[in-house]
């Protein structure tokens, strides 16, 4: 519980303090970030309006370190906001996550006009450093080795009145070449399942309808709490909860996906038709130099499992290319995969050092302009076959659950966007009667392109539910809000999944 002279903190002779969060990387770095709303909204700050880019009283960077020149693209972040934070006096700036945890005291060295460093482990300290910081008008340090409480402990502000991340662990046990992510999060900790579904029937009293449940190794949780059937039956589990609507995961290893997942999948309702299974390679040679602990055959009999129980389940994957000593006998066994197992979407990479890591060290690191090259093939091979399973959606009718901020062009086609149950995106005609993000629409599919769906006749059907009445009165809270000063509305949606070529940004998957 926070007092009400820790509040006093952050509220200035004008008002509350502002804050901004800029958040890079793989979906627990998103999750982590609406902790850290969470966390600065309890102490008293107030959210700083869409688009402030630095104009804020604390801007906190929550990093990712996976990429080879990611510390340059934060320093070179750093040292725009240099200026603004000399003519504002008072303004902080934190800097978090996987990056902060592996450079420490680098960063103050490097930046000097960094308020506060905090790492992986320690994220509910923010307010408090931020404060030290202030009265003790130096740097503030302060990075944990292990985790000091479970993050899901911690106040959070969600950016979505109707879906939501759900951690179920943290941290990894896999060693694979390119991941530095196992040393900065640590090893895999698992929360107890009554925690996990505690946290999921408050979400659904409070209008939440789809949550997606997050771990590094979404599907080796039980490892830590010795039970090797323990991610099924939490799938079943959340399949007992009225209210609850769709249920999906992110990310699951291979090594990890056992047959009584799939079967839990198939059997509980409000699971969805959606798997994202990590590839990496197709090539058995490259999949041992990454260590990682499956080989294609058994990648391929996980997928065709899958779609025997489930067939109209829509599969995605991550592929690196050019990993180091990667041959072009290699790459085509990779294209081979991608042939066989038909991905909806493929999230595909150029591999890149991570400093760090053991392949960064590598022998046979491959030549830009053939990684590129290869990464060229790739995805004009996966484009088509995006396509073509697009094109067979054509006709069908699907519900969806409306969006809001996923169709870039809706305001100037006068149309709505939604996720169907397998996640692919269709837009569709705005219907005459109004539909809030969080509702529920059905529509015919009548066009296909490899990324999205259109669905261009009338709807059928309009469901509204408590979802979008949760986010008819989160809105409504906002605008009340808002009246007197302008705090500036978050992107309210469905955590969205990341572009093609971005990917989950860790690659650990």
């Amino acid at each position: 519980m926070t007092s009400s002279s820790d509040r006093s903190l952050a509220v200035g002779v004008e008002g509350p303090k502002s804050y901004e969060i800029r958040t890079y990387g793989c979906q627990m770095n998103v999750h982590d970030s609406e902790r850290l709303s969470g966390l600065l909204e309890q102490a008293g700050y107030v959210r700083a309006p869409e688009g402030s880019d630095g104009d804020a009283d604390v801007v906190v960077f929550n990093t990712c370190a996976v990429r080879e020149n990611a510390d340059n693209r934060l320093y070179g972040n750093l040292g725009r906001l240099a200026p603004k934070k000399a003519g504002r006096p008072g303004m902080q700036i934190a800097v978090g996550g996987c990056l902060a945890q592996k450079d420490r005291d680098t960063i103050v060295k490097k930046a000097p006009w960094v308020d506060v460093v905090f790492g992986t482990h320690n994220i509910g300290k923010l307010p408090v450093l931020l404060e030290r910081a202030r009265v003790q008008e130096e740097a503030q340090v302060e990075i944990a080795e292990s985790l000091e409480a479970f993050p899901s402990t911690l106040p959070t502000r969600r950016e979505s009145a109707y879906a939501a991340w759900v951690s179920i662990s943290v941290g990894c046990n896999n060693t694979c070449t390119f991941c530095i992510v196992p040393a900065l999060r640590g090893k895999e900790k698992d929360r107890r399942p009554g925690d996990i579904l505690a946290e999921v029937e408050a979400l659904v009293a409070e209008g939440v309808s789809e949550i997606t449940l997050l771990g590094q190794n979404v599907n080796a949780y039980g490892s830590d709490i010795g039970d090797r059937e323990a991610f099924s039956k939490l799938l079943r589990a959340c399949g007992k909860i009225e209210g609850l609507e769709r249920v999906r995961f992110t990310s699951p290893h291979p090594r990890d996906f056992t047959d009584d997942v799939i079967a839990a999948m198939a059997e509980t309702p409000n699971v969805m038709p959606q798997l994202h299974m990590p590839l990496q390679s197709g090539s058995d040679t490259v999949l041992k130099a990454m260590r990682r602990s499956y080989r294609q055959d058994r990648y391929l009999g996980i997928i065709e499992k899958v779609r025997a129980a489930i067939p109209h389940a829509a599969i995605t994957t991550d592929i690196i290319v050019g990993f180091p000593g990667e041959t072009e006998e290699d790459f085509e066994e990779t294209l081979h995969v991608v042939r066989e197992a038909r991905f909806a979407q493929a999230f595909t990479f150029q591999y890149s050092k991570r400093p760090g890591t053991p392949a960064a060290t590598m022998a046979n690191q491959i030549p830009k302009e053939v990684v590129q090259a290869r990464y060229e093939r790739l995805v004009a091979l996966q484009e088509e076959i995006s396509w073509e399973e697009n094109k067979k959606q054509v006709g069908r009718t699907l519900e969806l659950m409306v969006a809001e901020g996923e169709g870039r062009k809706d305001g100037a086609t006068h149309r709505l966007s939604g996720r169907a149950a397998d996640n692919r995106l269709v837009h569709f005609t705005k219907p005459d009667q109004e539909v809030r993000p969080g509702d529920v629409v059905t529509v015919e599919i009548t066009y296909a392109a490899p990324h999205h769906l259109l669905a261009e006749g009338a709807v059928l059907d309009v469901r509204r539910t408590r979802a979008g009445d949760a986010w008819e009165k989160r809105n409504a809270e906002k605008e009340a809000k808002s009246a007197g000063v302008m705090l500036g509305l978050p992107k309210i949606g469905v955590p969205a999944p990341l572009p093609v070529a971005a990917g989950s940004g860790c690659g650990c998957d």
